[in-house]
């Protein structure tokens, strides 16, 4: 069975379950994927599964690409990535492969890109804390000292400094699957999903199980 499939986060709503209480869910469509590539221990040195999701033009494909997809149909995807895979032989190219390797309860982990905040202080950063307001303070956003004294008179590699904050990969572990609506290719989980609207995610099943309380 193929281990994971790639979607795009729709966005987050609510839901209210039978007791009353009310449970936040992204939304995700995931899938259906094709698969475009069946790699095996044999020939490449593991088992995997090239998947492809999301529509694109022929047109904006190379010629390389352009063979490489036509061996499982002529179409052209968006985005192209590996899952692994127990049992490759039981796969073929141009194959669907749809959400109905998840049930409703489990648990899954999510990988996704984080949105970008640009040019971000200490701040916003790293969550430092402001400094006074009042008395004339002129440090009320800036992060202060960062340098040290005589020795070793330099600052030390991986100080916490303002630069480029978000658009980062990012993995949630262990997301409860809410609900699965098949027809329509949905999966609701529970909690946020990083990323913005529309951006790309991969849901796959969890390589660190969560020890029930």
């Amino acid at each position: 069975m193929c281990k994971g499939l790639i979607g795009k986060k729709l966005g987050m709503t609510g839901l209210f379950t039978p007791e009353g209480a009310y449970i936040p869910v992204t939304v995700v469509e995931l899938g259906p994927c094709v698969v475009t590539q069946i790699k095996t221990a044999a020939t490449d040195g593991y088992n995997a599964l090239q998947l492809g999701f999301g529509h694109k033009k022929s047109e904006q494909v190379n010629k390389p690409m352009r063979g490489h997809l036509n061996k499982s149909g002529e179409r052209a995807f968006a985005y192209l990535r590996e899952f692994p895979v127990e049992n490759p032989e039981e796969y073929s190219l141009g194959q669907s492969v749809t959400l109905d390797m998840f049930d409703i309860g489990e648990r899954v982990d999510v990988v996704g890109t984080t949105k970008g905040r640009g040019f971000s202080g200490v701040i916003k950063r790293h969550g430092f804390s402001r400094g006074p307001m009042t008395h004339g303070s002129k440090s009320i956003r800036i992060p202060g000292s960062i340098g040290c004294s005589a020795w070793p008179a330099r600052v030390i590699k991986g100080k916490k400094m303002p630069g480029q904050y978000g658009t980062a990969r990012q993995t949630v572990r262990n997301m409860q699957v809410v609900d699965i609506r098949p027809d329509q290719n949905l999966m609701l989980l529970k909690g946020a999903v990083p990323g913005h609207k529309n951006a790309l995610v991969m849901i796959s099943k969890p390589k660190i199980v969560k020890k029930k309380a």
